[in-house]
């Protein structure tokens, strides 16, 4: 869906976006992209400052969230709520929204469960553990 290369990622949110406010035809990828972008209002002056946005770092030892990742983050989840994998997913989406205000908001809480399981998979290389990330997503409707 992605490549791998940052830049080559970070042109595909400031194109989806630029393309959704001129109201240019979106592929089905920009237009996933625009619909994050939209629930990210804290971004959008960031992807409108173009080459400014792309080349800044963001560190997590300086505190910073990492507006690109949050929203791949965002979108990772949809795509996996979209085809219910882990099986359940799309329930505890469901139930997180409902409680919580909103699709936006059930995904907020869903991203450190997501972050976490990414983490533990790149540590161990290994495939993610999409039961234990289950787990950990159940967790949070019993919290």
């Amino acid at each position: 869906m992605f490549s791998s290369d940052r830049d080559t990622l970070r042109h595909q949110y400031i194109d989806a976006w630029r393309k959704y406010r001129e109201g240019l035809p979106l592929t089905p990828l920009e237009d996933m992209i625009a619909r994050v972008v939209v629930d990210h209002p804290e971004y959008h002056a960031l992807l409108e400052s173009g080459e400014k946005g792309m080349q800044r770092e963001y560190l997590p030892e300086d505190g910073e969230t990492n507006p690109f990742l949050h929203m791949g983050m965002h979108l990772a989840i949809r795509e996996q709520v979209s085809t219910d994998r882990p099986a359940g997913i799309r329930a505890v989406h469901r139930t997180l929204s409902e409680r919580h205000g909103g699709p936006v908001e059930a995904e907020h809480q869903m991203i450190d469960c997501l972050a976490e399981t990414l983490w533990q998979a790149q540590r161990n290389q290994r495939p993610p553990d999409e039961q234990a990330y289950l787990r950990n997503l159940k967790a949070l409707i019993r919290s």
